[in-house]
């Protein structure tokens, strides 16, 4: 008899490796990203900053992240169309934008040391 080949099928466990992967990758872009955009929230109360939010989403192989402000006057505030000024010397108009922005270089690299693993 000679040598056989034996074929084990762990494509299950492959992909669920994977995800994992990519669903803690997101959780720590998400954490940095939001830091990020903190610097730059403009504090009156510190109502908004306290309403910030992130929120992961697993779905169809697909991971996505939202960072956001549940206070209702937060898209006002970040909309660049609207004229105000600041108390706090780093706030920025699209503070959020302009967070994660920032943190690209970051984010890029959190990213492909999580999928190497």
């Amino acid at each position: 008899m000679g040598a056989g080949v034996r074929i084990t099928n762990k494509l299950d466990q492959f992909e669920d490796a994977t995800r994992r992967r990519a669903e803690t990758a997101m959780t720590m872009m998400l954490i940095t990203g939001a830091a990020h955009a903190s610097a730059f929230t403009p504090i009156d109360t510190s109502n908004m900053l306290n309403s910030q939010y992130r929120a992961l989403n697993t779905q169809q192989g697909r991971v996505n992240g939202r960072v956001g402000y549940t206070a209702e006057y937060a898209k006002h505030v970040h909309n660049p169309e609207v004229k105000q000024t600041f108390r706090r010397s780093g706030a920025r108009k699209e503070f959020l934008t302009e967070g994660f922005e920032e943190a690209k270089p970051v984010l890029r690299s959190i990213l492909k040391k999580e999928m190497k693993r």
